[in-house]
C-alpha cells in the first residue's frame, strides 16, 4: 500500500463525514470488478447479498448461503483493495442467535472483510452488540431491507409517512446504541433520510434515498449496465451500458468464428 493511497478506515470514513465530503460506495463480488473499482477511488466496496441476484441469477437475495458468500468475499478481499470492504450476512446467518452472528460475522472478518453488514432496527440490535463485543465492526441496513421482502410487501419505497420515518428513527437509534459505525438507508425519500441522519452520530449512507447522507451505494451491475433480469429500482442510474457491449463481442466472435475468419495466422503458433 502505497503512501499516496493509504487503506480507508473508519477513521477515514468518519474524517470524510466531518469534512461533508461524500463517499464512495459500489458492490463487487469478483476480483476483476474489486481491482477496477479500487484503481478508480472507490471508497467503500460491498460484497453484497445481491450477488445471488447479478451473479447467481435467483430472483431474490434470500437464497444465497453463508458458503456462497464467502467464494465472492475471497475473491473480492484477493484484490487487496486500498478501499474498506464490508461483507454482507445472509439470510439466517445472523437472525438465529448471537453465538452464529459473531461466528459467521468472524468468517468474514477471518477472509480479509473490514466490517459486515446486517438488516433490520431494535430486533437485531441484540446480534449487533454480540459482534461488536467480539470486536467486529457492523453496519447497519434499514428502510427497503431486501431479506425482509416478504414482510415488507414487495419492493416498496419505504418512510413514506412521519409514523415511518419515526420508526426509522427509533431502529436507527437501537442500532446506533449497539455499536454499528454506519447505517445504510435504502429507498427512502430524501426528506426521510435527511430526518434520520440528522438524529444520528454514526455515518450515514444511502441506495436510493437522496442526497442528503453521507455517501452514495449502488449495485456495480447496475451502474455498468451488465444487470440480467427485470428489477430497475428509479434510482438505478446506468453510467456504462457493459451488457451490450459484451453481447456484441460474443456475436461478433461466434461470426468470426462460423465464416472462418477467426483465427488468422496471426492467431496461430509457427513450426
Amino acid at each position: 500500500m502505497t503512501a499516496e493511497r493509504p487503506k480507508v478506515t473508519i477513521r477515514t470514513l468518519a474524517g470524510l463525514r466531518e469534512r461533508g465530503e461524500k463517499a464512495v460506495f459500489v458492490t463487487a463480488y469478483d476480483y476483476p470488478t474489486a481491482v477496477f473499482a479500487d484503481r478508480a477511488g472507490v471508497d467503500l466496496l460491498l460484497v453484497g447479498d445481491s450477488a445471488a441476484m447479478t451473479m447467481m441469477g435467483l430472483p431474490s437475495t434470500v437464497g444465497i448461503s453463508m458458503d456462497e458468500m464467502c467464494v465472492f468475499v475471497k475473491s473480492v478481499c484477493r484484490a487487496n483493495p486500498r478501499a474498506f470492504v464490508v461483507g454482507d450476512l445472509p439470510f439466517l446467518s445472523y437472525q438465529t442467535s448471537d453465538e452464529d452472528a459473531v461466528r459467521n460475522a468472524g468468517r468474514f472478518v477471518a477472509l480479509g472483510c473490514d466490517a459486515v453488514k446486517c438488516e433490520g432496527g431494535a430486533r437485531v440490535a441484540p446480534r449487533v452488540r454480540a459482534m461488536v463485543d467480539a470486536g467486529i465492526c457492523v453496519m447497519g441496513h434499514l428502510g427497503l431491507t431486501p431479506q425482509n421482502l416478504a414482510q415488507l410487501g414487495g419492493y416498496r419505497v419505504q418512510g413514506r409517512t412521519a409514523a415511518a420515518v419515526d420508526r426509522l428513527i427509533d431502529d436507527a437509534l437501537a442500532l446506533q446504541e449497539a455499536g454499528v459505525f454506519a447505517i445504510l438507508l435504502e429507498a427512502l425519500p430524501p426528506v426521510a433520510a435527511a430526518r434520520v441522519r440528522e438524529r444520528l452520530d454514526v455515518i450515514v449512507y444511502g441506495i436510493g434515498a437522496g442526497p442528503h447522507v453521507d455517501g452514495q451505494l449502488v449495485i456495480s451491475h447496475d451502474m455498468l449496465g451488465s444487470f440480467v433480469g427485470d428489477i430497475a429500482p428509479k434510482f438505478v442510474k446506468r453510467f456504462a451500458c457493459v451488457g451490450q457491449t459484451v453481447e456484441h463481442a460474443f456475436a461478433s466472435y461466434a461470426n468470426e468464428v462460423r465464416t472462418g475468419a477467426f483465427p488468422r495466422e496471426e492467431h496461430c503458433y509457427k513450426v
